[in-house]
């Protein structure tokens, strides 16, 4: 494709360097010290699709150890990219790429029933842990307890199974949140629909039943095996998307809650963002609500550099904790401390609706994060349809260096981002699109990876 100069940048700050460096699975490798410091340029390397006739979506990416690409995401094609399924029920997809975004390898996993996935991280084999839900009970899927179960599945550096756990009861447990922990097991987290499990799912701690569901941790040990459940919430829905494993050993739970009793004890509105910390053992610590009277929704979580925390999602409100609304919906980073504590808050976005879906650090100290835009005006310059694909940078402090949106004239949506190990930004979404940045599409919904220098 034609390298395309990115006139929707906003250049806020430059120079702007990605220095080579490794602050989370989804950066570079820590041990390939070949990779020279490159200047950002703010242009687009190229952008591409993927999938097959029917709707296809990427959430998720990870580098590998070749310097590549692997993209977790769930089909429903049975053609086209999609090589090794028959059948449109929805399954897990990986992709891997190399740095031009190349094919390597395609996969499938899943049973007959549908199977959605939510995230992917390099494990210290240099294989892949995927987390998602699945309502099967054959094919790659070794059991189900009811409607949906969390689905856990390990694979190696070339997407070959090597175990698979499901856990959950018999309603609708969905996992979004997958990860090695310190001692080489793993961590999920995710929902509970505790009414189906009638209190169920709380190892040693039966007896209470909130509500309608709950955060729900689980502890697994190298193989998979579950080692302790927990689950956290109120008489609503409170539904946990991302964990973060703590300095001391513990856990840090991120998503939003609609409670106001229980666990939830800061309430502020509708929903909020709400916090839950937890020790090695699962035993809750403290709980944070962030927020305001309407809508607050937090989607995914980082360290800092400075020993605290970054959250980000959506905000409908205008008071409380929100200070400064930009338009019907912003992005919104909060930033807190170890006891909850804020720190600051920031909104970007137009006068339109905006998400941020995913905060990744950067090796320079900064953060990219991901999400969608509807606005052509505000901290957004420009915008092809009805919802474009949107990622910016933010300093330590909150001030956005970099912006861009990028879509065509249906919806298109980046889910998460990172940095490459030759010092680029990929970013991974879905789009509809056929036009303007969009260089083809395949089906209803396609996989869309962007790549930016």
């Amino acid at each position: 494709m034609k390298k395309k100069t990115l006139v929707k940048i906003s250049y806020l700050l430059l120079p702007l360097y990605l220095l080579f460096g490794c602050s989370s699975d989804n950066t570079t490798d820590p041990t390939d010290d070949t990779i020279d410091p490159v200047q950002f340029t703010g242009e687009i390397d190229f952008i591409r699709t993927y999938g097959g006739s029917n709707e296809d979506d990427a959430v998720s990416v990870a580098s590998s150890i070749d310097g590549g690409y692997v993209i977790l995401g769930s089909t429903q094609s049975n053609d086209g990219d999609i090589v090794d399924k028959t059948s449109t029920d929805s399954d897990y997809w990986v992709l891997k790429v190399d740095p031009q975004g190349e094919i390597q390898w395609s996969r499938t996993y899943g049973g007959s029933g549908d199977e959605r996935a939510s995230s992917i991280s390099r494990t210290s084999d240099g294989g892949y842990i995927i987390s998602g839900h699945s309502r099967s009970s054959d094919g790659d899927v070794s059991g189900n307890e009811g409607f949906h179960d969390y689905w856990i599945l390990k694979i190696d550096a070339f997407g070959n199974i090597l175990w698979d756990r499901n856990f959950g009861f018999a309603g609708s447990d969905q996992a979004f949140e997958v990860f090695e922990t310190n001692d080489g097991g793993y961590f999920a987290t995710g929902f509970l629909d505790i009414t189906a499990s009638n209190g169920q799912g709380n190892d040693g701690r039966n007896g209470v039943r909130h509500g309608v569901g709950e955060f729900w941790a689980i502890k697994m040990d190298v193989n998979g095996n579950r080692i302790w459940r927990r689950f956290f919430g109120g008489t609503n829905n409170d539904r946990s998307y991302d964990a973060l494993q703590t300095s001391d050993g513990g856990f840090l739970l991120a998503g939003a809650s609609e409670s106001d009793d229980f666990d939830i004890t800061d309430g502020k509105g509708s929903y909020d963002f709400w916090v839950v910390r937890i020790d090695q053992d699962g035993d809750l610590v403290w709980t944070k609500s962030f927020g305001g009277s309407e809508i607050e929704i937090g989607y995914d979580a980082a360290h800092t550099s400075d020993g605290n925390y970054v959250m980000v999602g959506d905000t409908r409100s205008s008071d409380q904790d929100i200070t400064n609304p930009l338009g019907n919906a912003d992005s919104w980073v909060v930033k807190f401390d170890d006891t909850g504590a804020m720190i600051w808050q920031k909104t970007f976005g137009g006068s339109s609706f905006e998400s941020a879906r995913s905060i990744t650090p950067l090796a320079n100290g900064n953060y990219i994060v991901s999400g969608s835009t509807r606005s052509d005006n505000g901290d957004v310059t420009s915008n092809n349809g009805q919802n474009d694909a949107w990622a910016f940078i933010i300093d330590e402090a909150g001030t956005m260096q970099f912006q861009v949106s990028v879509g065509g004239s249906d919806l298109d949506f980046a889910n998460d981002a990172m940095e490459t190990s030759d010092s680029k930004i990929i970013i991974v979404g879905n789009s509809e699109s056929n036009d303007f940045d969009i260089p083809l599409n395949r089906g209803s919904k396609d996989l869309i990876l962007i790549k930016v220098k």
